[in-house]
């Protein structure tokens, strides 16, 4: 699990600002499409004055990772997974 410092501020952690993003993409005019990365990261600094372009890009890549983002050329979209319900038998499954 990846838990944040203490003394942290949380406004700049990358799950924050990931989090932050991905509700910029899920919304209109940026839903189901891909966009622009700068179009995004305009969105993103206009939220809070802390904010700045290397932590967006920071966050943006930790989504990536994840395999939240999805990227072609410039462009990312937000990448749907369906939800695989799978049930527990034991504990140790």
């Amino acid at each position: 699990m990846i838990l944040p410092q203490p003394e942290s501020n949380l406004k700049t952690n990358l799950m924050v600002l990931g989090a932050d993003i991905i509700s910029i993409m899920g919304n209109s005019p940026f839903k189901n499409k891909y966009v622009i990365v700068d179009d995004v990261m305009q969105k993103f600094l206009k939220r809070d004055k802390d904010r700045t372009p290397d932590l967006f890009l920071y966050a943006l890549t930790f989504l990536h990772t994840l395999g939240s983002v999805e990227k072609k050329g410039y462009k990312i979209k937000l990448v749907k997974k369906e939800n695989e319900e799978k049930n527990q038998i034991t504990l140790f499954d």
